[in-house]
């Protein structure tokens, strides 16, 4: 009983505790390399506190501290935590090999992506062998109505679950190429399951192109999305169809992996 009116007192402090704890970890999400005095200021929590809840995530592995600015940021074992949450926590071994594949074979930045809430989430990127590709990192968010991963993982989707997924999305214009009507991007989605891969052209991101296929479930059913990121000019259109070929190939092989015994992009 002792201990029961212990643990209750305590509570409090302890909450107040794990909320800091994880404001922490939220805003060295947003902005990495990040200084105590900046995290202070943003959290509103003196920087003796600051700094005491940084030093033992540091101790536990979680925040990195960079020698030469002192400034901090997350490390990989907040990843590595954030992986297992995956509904298929296997996709992204499985699908590693294929994504070196396709950016040796391209030259170019190669993503995966799952759904989360309205948008994507990259989980997995290999980067372009180029000093000049695509911005981007693992744990970003993406919308779906401009991303080649985003469109095809609502072409495939049950019609139903995908009204829900889109009624919480905005259709934001990030680019003149932008779609921003969902009659218009309905009508995109039925071109991408028709032709069988998807196409961001300059709609997210100015000066780059986009083409992505799905990964499916034993179900059959769209669960993340492999894509090949260019810059304009490097995009080739000649050879589109050549990449095209070889992601829809490396999906067949993860979807099989994950238990998908009836390909769906055979019958596009």
């Amino acid at each position: 009983m002792d201990d029961d009116l212990n643990d209750g007192r305590q509570q409090p402090e302890s909450v107040a505790a794990v909320l800091k704890v994880f404001a922490i970890l939220q805003a060295l999400s947003e902005r990495s390399d990040t200084g105590i005095s900046e995290l202070s200021v943003r959290l509103a929590m003196p920087k003796a506190t600051v700094y005491r809840f940084l030093q033992t995530m540091k101790t536990l592995g979680y925040v990195r501290q960079e020698t030469d600015s002192e400034r901090y940021g997350l490390a990989m074992k907040v990843f590595e935590i954030g992986a297992k949450a995956l509904q298929y926590p296997d996709l992204v071994d499985l699908s590693k090999h294929h994504m070196q594949m396709l950016a040796d074979a391209t030259g170019e930045t190669v993503h995966l992506g799952t759904l989360i809430d309205s948008e994507i989430i990259y989980v997995h990127k290999v980067d372009s062998k180029h000093m000049l590709g695509m911005y981007s990192r693992i744990g970003r968010r993406a919308p779906l109505h401009c991303t080649a991963i985003g469109k095809v993982l609502m072409a495939w989707e049950h019609p139903d679950r995908r009204a829900r997924v889109l009624a919480g999305a905005e259709f934001q214009r990030f680019r003149d190429k932008t779609i921003t009507d969902a009659t218009a991007f309905q009508a995109e989605l039925d071109r991408v399951r028709a032709q069988g891969f998807g196409e961001d052209r300059e709609e997210f991101d100015d000066h780059i192109r986009c083409l992505g296929v799905p990964i499916f479930d034993r179900l059959g059913q769209p669960i993340a999305g492999m894509s090949v990121s260019f810059p304009t000019f490097r995009y080739d259109e000649a050879k589109a169809p050549e990449v095209v070929a070889m992601l829809q190939g490396a999906s067949r092989d993860i979807s099989a992996r994950l238990g998908c015994a009836k390909f769906p992009l055979d019958q596009a």
